[in-house]
């Protein structure tokens, strides 16, 4: 029988009704404790009342306009966005996937508009900017573009982390560098603060535009709004997605007056991007995170959470290996395979999130409480020594 919804996903054995906070429930009732808050989409955990009464206030009046008139909930949003960010334009997207083809059209056509095109993008191996086309050919992994070809020209992968290599490929000729401050699909592999300052100055050097993909470790992920301002850098072109929504799909691309001069009108467009309903949320969800004391907390609590999960490593040496990230954006590096993690936590009821080089992530939504983790290292703990039983003995 051809299945009625395209088998594009390995799907687990679970069907949720509800959430709450940081729980997603099953119709018979079963509750899940939920650490991947759907890939750090849910940033303020399911059902969060601030964002159910926006959303109801904002479907009472209005639901979609056309990009051809003002929206006001838009130009809130963008002015929000840009008082707290290096940005001074913002384009409303859909979704993660949707800022990434914005951001490679608006660094080549910054470059054309100069009179000196530049098409080459550089960009590192493990990184993950999205399943479209153009942000496939960005990420160039096999997995990602096998059988999808011929893909957009113009990109080239480095070895990850490796900012010798970037210095020998970057030249006048380079259009853009573009990257994950901490790569998410990738591991959760963070980019030190002093790479991150060296990849600015190199593209400083040669005229490279630096384009920061923050969908997965921004809006308050890290303990900071984004988190390239850990190490005190920005960039020219961000992406945003997941979190900003608090569930909502929409993206944003933000960047500065500069590196957005190519980007006239008719350049560029969307039916559905910065529709009344998605921005209104979005607003509400930059309010809160951006909130210094909110930011203070998600510090905390990610402190909190790395020195328990160090614990459990030590507890479970043949299970997990290290713990690597930053404020609620951890990887617990594993010696099985995190998907055998994944589907333990199935049976403990806690939910995980499986990335590459063997790593699981740990997403939860900023507002999980202090007993919720712990309640989520017991879970974690119990899904660990099941993992340890099933084992073959040496």
């Amino acid at each position: 029988m051809i299945p009625t919804v395209l088998p594009t996903y390995n799907r687990a054995p679970l069907s949720f009704v509800k959430g709450e906070g940081s729980w997603l429930i099953e119709k018979d009732g079963t509750r899940y404790l939920d650490l991947g808050s759907g890939i750090a989409v849910n940033a303020l955990g399911h059902a969060n009342p601030a964002l159910v009464a926006t959303l109801t206030e904002q479907a009472g009046k209005l639901w979609h306009v056309s990009n051809v008139y003002q929206i006001p909930e838009q130009q809130r949003l963008a002015d929000l966005l840009t008082e707290n960010t290096f940005a001074d334009t913002v384009f409303v997207t859909n979704s993660g996937t949707e800022t990434a083809e914005l951001a490679i059209k608006m660094a080549r056509k910054y470059w054309y508009d100069k009179g000196t095109p530049r098409a080459e993008i550089l960009t590192f191996e493990g990184a993950f900017h999205g399943r479209s086309t153009g942000a496939i050919a960005a990420a160039g992994s096999e997995k990602m573009v096998k059988g999808f070809g011929p893909l957009m020209p113009g990109f080239r992968q480095l070895p990850f982390g490796d900012i010798d290599a970037l210095e020998d490929a970057i030249s006048d000729q380079t259009c853009a560098v573009m990257l994950e401050p901490i790569q998410g699909e990738g591991g959760i592999r963070p980019f030190s603060d002093d790479q991150l300052r060296r990849i600015r100055a190199l593209c400083d050097k040669t005229g490279a535009l630096l384009i920061f993909d923050e969908v997965q470790c921004g809006m308050g992920r890290t303990g900071r709004l984004f988190a390239h301002e850990w190490a005190g850098v920005t960039p020219d072109i961000m992406m945003v997605a997941k979190g900003i929504g608090g569930g909502f799909p929409i993206g944003a691309v933000l960047a500065t007056e500069t590196a957005a001069s190519g980007m006239g009108a008719g350049s560029h467009g969307s039916t559905y991007g910065g529709n009344p309903l998605g921005c209104a949320v979005a607003a509400k969800v930059v309010e809160i995170i951006a909130d210094p004391e909110f930011l203070a907390e998600v510090n905390r609590k990610g402190a909190l959470l790395r020195q328990k999960l160090e614990g459990l490593v030590a507890a479970h040496p043949s299970v997990f290996e290290a713990v690597r990230g930053q404020g609620l954006m951890l990887g617990l590096k594993c010696k099985v395979a995190p998907g055998d993690v994944v589907k333990a936590g199935y049976d403990a009821h806690v939910l995980t999130v499986a990335a590459a080089d063997n790593t699981l992530r740990l997403l939860p939504p900023l507002t999980i409480t202090e007993e919720e983790i712990g309640e989520a290292l017991r879970r974690l703990d119990t899904a660990a020594s099941q993992i340890e039983t099933a084992a073959p003995a040496a």
